[in-house]
This record gives C-alpha cells, structure tokens and sequence, in this order.
C-alpha cells in the first residue's frame, strides 16, 4: 500500500460505482459538481469520484458518502440543454479519503491511493481466476446485457487479477451496496471471492428467469398451435356439411330468442347482438361479452306474470297466524290490499315499514307477498353509495354487470313481484354518484314503466312490481324519496306482547329447527318472562330468539350427558343456563326527594327512564350542564332555566337566585350520548323543586317540549316512553296534552294501571309533580 497523497475536487455519485480502468459517461446536474469538473479540467483533469449513501439526498455531507473511491482521469465533457453536462470518465486507481479540505463552492478532499494487496497463495488465486472465468461464461450466455467480445478483452489481462476482477465488475448488474462492498476489497483474493458470490447468485437467479420465460413462451405457442388446429377443424367440418361448436352455440341462442317472446325492441337488440357474436369469433374477449350479455337478457322475465289472488279475510289471517300485535300496522295492510281489490290495480304509494330492529318488517313483508300470491325478493340497500350498484355498469367496461334491481328481477323470475328494499335509511352519497337520486325513477309510477340499466341498455318495465321499503329511521332518507312513500310506524313490542310471540311463535320454530319433539324440552311462562326481563333490552324479538336458541342447545347437552328424558326449563334453570341477569331494569326510588325528577326517553332498542338532576349552591348565577347532552337538549335546559327566572315568584322562588346561586343541571350516565327536546319539562321541574326546597313525587314521570311561555308541547315515542316508565314502577305519567291521541296505542295492560295527566301547561306539570304548596294556595301531595 503507498502513501501517495492527493487533493482533488469531489462529485458524490448517485447510484453509480466506478471502478480503476473502467471507461463511464454520466450526467451531472448539481451546481457544487459542475464546479468541481470545471476546477479538475484546469488542473490536470483529474477528479475524484465516490458513491454517496443516499440516492435522495440533494446535497450530502461527509457522512453520507463512502470514503472509498476512485481517482478518474476526464476523458470528455459536452454539455446539455438544461444546464446539465455530461461527462466522459476513465478510472485509475483506488483511493480513500483522508480529509475533506474545502466544501464550498465545491468539495475538495485529500486522499491517499490504495494499491491493490496481492495474495502469496499463487494455488488459490489461480483457482479462483478458473472458477470466477467460468462462472462469468456462464453469467454470459444467459444475460443479454455483457458484450459478446468481452471475453477476449479478458484474456489480455488474466494475469493482473486486480485489474482482471475489477473489469469483470464492471458488467455486474447488482446493488450499490454490493459493489461498494467490491470497490473497498484491497485484497484481491477476497474481491475475486465476493465476485464468485455475486456471479453465482446471479446465475441462479437468471436460470430461474429463463424457465419461467421458456414456460410463457411454451403457453404462448401452445395457444397459437391451439388456434390453427381449431381454425383447421372448421374447415374440415364445412367440407363434410357439418356445423362447428360456434354455429352450434349461435343456433341454441338464435333459439332461445325465438321462444323467449321477447318485447319487439329487446328481441331486435338480442339478435343484434346474437350477429355481432358471429362476426367476433368464440375465443375472444368481446365474445365472451356478448354471450353474457345475451345470457341476461334471456334469464330476465320480460312477459312472465304470476296471478294476483287478493282475498281480504284470508290476507288477514295470515297477518294473524304470522305475527302476533302490531295490531294497527296490520290494519293498515288490509286497508291498502282491500282497495286495490276494489280498483282491480296494485299501483298506488309504496309502503315504507319504519321501526327499530328486529320488530318483523321484513317478515311483514313476505306475509303481504304470501297473502297477494305474489313473489319475493329482497334487496339490502345498507351500505350502498355507488349509482351503479342501482343502474349497473355500462358493458364496456371489464366485467360490467347489471345494477341490483335488474339482479334482483332475475331472481324474483316474474315482472310483478313484491320487492322488499331493505334498510333504506342507510344508503350512502359516494363520489361514484348518489344512489337515492337512482332510486327515485324506480319508485315513481309514473316514471318506472320504462327503467333503462347502464348494462342492459333497454328499458324495462317495473310498474306491475309491488315496492316496499323498511327503514329504522326517517331522519336519513332524502325528502324526494321520502315524498314517494306512505310511512307505516311498526313500534316495539309490550313485555306482554313479546311473552305471546315467544310462546306461541319463537319456542316452537326454534325446537323444530334443533329437531326436538316439543314435549322434550318444556319452556314455563316464568322462564319466557325472566328471558325478557332480564337477558334482553330491545324493541323486537330477535335477541329474545338467540337466547331461547342458547338455552335449547344447552339443554339438549344435558339430556345427553345425564340421559334424562325430558327437561322443564324454569327461571331458574334459565338462569343457571344464561348465567347472571344482563340487564335490570331501573326501579324509582320509594323516597320523594328534592331536585331529581324522573324524565321518561326513547331510544333504538325502545323507551327507557331517564332521571335528571338539579343541585343549586351558592354562586354567581352560573348555569351548568353536564351527561354528554346534545346541542337540542342544551337549549331546553337553557330555556327552562330562563322560564324559571322569569316565573320565580310564583313558585316561591327567591326572584335575586341567577345572582347568588349557581344551577347545576346533571343527566346521569355521563357516557351515553343524549340529545332532543322532550326533557324540557322534567329539567323545569326539578330545578323549580331545587330552588323552592319542594320534594318530587317519586311515583311520577313526564315528558314533554317546553316554550319561554311555559307552554307544553308535543313528542314522539310515547308508547315505547311509557312501557318503560310502567316497568320502572311509575303509576303516574305527565304527557302533553297534545299527545292524547296516541294514548290509544299504548296496550290497555299499561294504561289501567298508570294515571296519565295531561298538561298543556307547564304550571299542570309542576301541580302534579312537586308537594307542598305554591303561592297561588294549591297544595299537592
């Protein structure tokens, strides 16, 4: 090794290694590199070139090049439009870098050459010369990158094993690191070895490329072979008269056409399109297009029809035998099918079944279809918010398909079946296109006659199919296509009602379906009831049924492994099954206390108590509202708090108290999300019962809106807010007074035992719910 010192201008390489007696042209764009070539050509046009760590990197610093390079000799330069200029170089020597003398303008390093460090081991270097020759013949023929006449410039220089494995190097296609690795091993012994490494793995690596080449090639070939022996049968088999599988597939479809009695427009486009299939050939890809294509327009019912049989006592009857309540919801599907019996047409509104889940919409619906004669077929809208999904793709695209009502059409196998679009309320608006704006045409009598799918490019007629929807809530469904509906309000089920469904309908369907005799496993009354009291909270059934499901399979375990032949399921093997109660039901508490009121709420799983609570202490007449309540459930507080300032001195209030007390206003369980106006009243209450110091009547519960005027204005739920309120042990409910009407859809089991005062007033309120006495004399108690 020398000790040769230098000082030369710097260029950092992106990507490039270069090697001593390598020749390499390459652009340089970077300001500091321009001037370092400008500085190398007036002196001696020598240049120092080293790989820099990070391609990226703009403008790296000492850290991030290698010390370790080569001192190149610049052979030519031409500059480029875009003030980029490219350079022709020759290595000369290795050499690492001692210390960076200058950085700017330019880079300036000293370095001191490194003189190649030669094995005494003459045996092993002359192996590894033979083996690393052949293994780059071998490299050879299988990569088309390396010269054909690099092998004779190989044997000039065999006998310097340095210059020989750099060359070598050189027409390497490998990783940066991997070279760098090469240009920083002085030692030749070990730079051949690492050469043998690298040429090897790529050998194996080009052998493998080359049989997965010679295999595409055979598929290839094999193909083409495939094609002219077809093409060649097809001559044969016109020469001897007969037809080839084409004509044979053309014939079977030109058939089909024939007796589908298509519309006239529909068959004129079917055998044009039936044409374009012969002209296309059967093996390429716009043939397979076409015979789908053709494949629906033959599975679709263009001219099938079922017979309606519209028989109002028997319709009823099966509404009876298959669901139990609901009795106003029934009555309103009888309403709708007597009148089409008596117009003789099924067209008129669509029917939409709004209501929490698992209450039976969908099965409502396949009872009208069952009762009409009619077929089902359904279609869930939820999660939906792509206008294809409703209109289809247009065929040009690869793998276009028809939208999910022409799917569903398919399906139903008639043009005037009953189609049930499920969960309406949850479509969504995605950049593709509005999915309820599609829906409009389908659901409008007047427009749906002639329905046009982007795939089927035909119009089709949906105005014999009977639509309803279902939907748990109203708030989400646009108003143009809310206006083309006829809202129907299923309501959860009574605890009363629930015990029937059980008994009658859901114990018997789910010991059918686990092949159980009845008489085997016994479910008592107590043990339904303690199912719905204490392992289910919902408006309908369907978690009533997976826990009666839950206790059959339990029970059938036990019968086998303690061979009993019957089981009774009481109370308390349910619970002994189902483990402990999941949900108890609040109680009021048997103690009138002051500042807590009990507000009655509606929510998706049905009505359920909710009290609210006032403490007041000394302050600045600051108003507090906490429970996680929504912006409409502020404002009420915030309106109530302003009646009860405004009519402080009816109510033996203290008229200076937004001055010296603070109110703090508190709806518990903090963490559920609680928001609409019909606390109003029960937020009133309590903080009137707070800052007059009179108790609330424990027994009594209330809803309703509010006004600045004291006003008591109507809500909705009130069933769902009632059944909850009779559960919680409340014989007294305040409605207002505008919600009388709807007293008449709360079962007759609630209503004989509850007291329901209507008030209009918010003075009607505070009568019934506070004890004590007021100013005007009125006592309570």
């Amino acid at each position: 090794m020398s000790n040769d010192i230098k000082v030369l201008p710097l260029i950092p390489l992106r990507g490039i290694i270069i090697f001593p007696y390598m020749v390499m042209h390459f652009d340089v764009g970077r300001e500091k590199s321009i001037l370092a070539l400008e500085d190398a050509m007036i002196n001696k046009q020598e240049i120092f070139l080293a790989a820099q760590m990070e391609a990226k990197i703009e403008e790296p610093d000492e850290d991030g090049i290698y010390s370790m390079g080569t001192i190149c000799t610049i052979k030519q330069m031409l500059k480029l439009p875009g003030d980029t200029v490219r350079v022709l170089v020759e290595g000369k020597k290795r050499a690492k870098i001692n210390v960076y003398v200058e950085k700017e303008p330019f880079m300036k390093v000293e370095i001191e050459e490194i003189e190649d460090n030669k094995s005494s081991d003459e045996n092993k270097q002359t192996a590894l010369t033979r083996l690393v020759s052949e293994s780059f013949d071998s490299y050879m023929k299988l990569s088309s990158a390396v010269p054909s006449d690099v092998p004779i410039s190989l044997e000039d220089i065999d006998d310097d094993l340095g210059r020989f494995a750099d060359t070598i190097c050189s027409y390497l296609i490998v990783k940066q690191e991997k070279k760098q690795e090469i240009l920083e091993a002085v030692d030749t012994t070990k730079r051949l070895e690492i050469i043998l490494e690298v040429l090897r793995s790529e050998i194996e690596i080009l052998e493998v490329e080359k049989e997965i080449g010679n295999k595409v090639r055979e598929k290839i070939d094999k193909g083409q072979k495939d094609y002219y022996l077809r093409e060649q049968i097809k001559v044969m088999q016109e020469e001897l008269g007969e037809d080839d599988d084409d004509k044979k597939e053309q014939k079977k479809y030109k058939n089909k056409i024939s007796r589908a009695k298509l519309p006239k427009d529909v068959k004129a486009k079917a055998l044009h399109e039936l044409n374009k299939l012969k002209n296309a050939g059967s093996f390429s890809s716009e043939g397979g297009v076409i015979r789908s294509y053709l494949d629906w327009i033959l599975d679709l019912p263009w001219n099938v029809k079922t017979e309606d049989h519209i028989d109002i006592k028997k319709s009823r009857d099966i509404l009876n035998d298959e669901h139990y309540g609901i009795e106003e919801v029934k009555n309103r599907i009888i309403e709708y099918l007597a009148v089409k019996e008596m117009s003789n047409s099924i067209k008129g509104p669509i029917l939409c079944l709004v209501g929490p889940p698992g209450v039976g919409k969908t099965s409502i619906a396949k009872s009208i279809a069952h009762a009409i004669n009619r077929n089902f077929v359904r279609m869930s809208l939820g999660g939906v918010s792509d206008e294809a999904d409703i209109r289809g793709h247009r065929k040009t695209y690869v793998g276009a398909i028809p939208g999910r009502i022409i799917y569903s059409m398919k399906q139903a196998k008639s043009t005037n079946p009953l189609f049930l679009l499920d969960e309406i309320d949850k479509m969504g608006e995605g950049y593709k296109g509005d999915p309820a704006a599609a829906l409009l045409e389908v659901l409008d009598s007047e427009q749906n006659f002639s329905f046009r799918d982007h795939y089927l490019e035909l119009d089709y007629d949906l105005s014999d199919v009977m639509f309803v929807t279902t939907a748990n809530t109203l708030e989400t469904i646009p108003t143009p296509l809310l206006d083309r509906m006829e809202i129907i309000e299923v309501s959860g089920y009574t605890s009363e009602e629930k015990f029937n469904i059980a008994k009658k309908y859901l114990v018997p369907k789910e010991l059918k379906e686990h092949s159980i005799d009845s008489k085997k496993i016994v479910f008592t009354d107590n043990s339904i009831n303690c199912i719905i009291d204490n392992y289910t909270r919902e408006s309908g059934v369907r978690n009533l049924e997976r826990k009666i499901a839950a206790i059959i399979r339990k029970a059938i375990a036990e019968m086998l492994e303690k061979n009993k032949e019957t089981i009774t399921i009481t109370a308390t093997i349910t619970k002994k099954y189902l483990g402990n109660d999941m949900y108890t039901y609040d109680k009021v508490d048997g103690e009138d206390k002051v500042g807590v009121v009990t507000g009655m709420a509606w929510t998706g799983y049905g009505g359920d108590t909710l009290p609210v609570e006032v403490a007041v202490m000394p302050g600045s007449g600051k108003l507090s509202i906490t429970g996680q309540l929504g912006d409409v459930m502020k404002e009420s507080a915030e309106a109530g708090f302003s009646y009860v300032r405004t009519n402080a001195n009816k109510y033996k209030i203290n008229e200076k108290f937004y001055k010296e007390k603070d109110v703090h206003i508190h709806v518990p369980e903090g963490a559920v999300p609680k928001d609409g106006p019909s606390a109003g009243v029960t937020m009133i209450t309590a903080m009137v019962s707070a800052l007059s110091n009179r108790k609330v009547k424990h027994n009594v519960a209330m809803t309703g809106e509010i006004t600045l005027t004291g006003r008591v204005l109507p809500i909705g739920g009130l069933k769902e807010k009632s059944l909850a309120a009779y559960r919680a042990g409340i014989d007294t409910i305040i409605i207002p007074k505008q919600n009388e009407k709807d007293l008449r859809k709360i079962p007759k089991s609630v209503t004989n035992k509850v007291n329901f005062v209507l008030a209009e007033k918010v003075d009607d309120v505070i009568k019934n719910a506070l004890v004590g006495e007021d100013n005007n004399g009125n006592k309570t108690s």
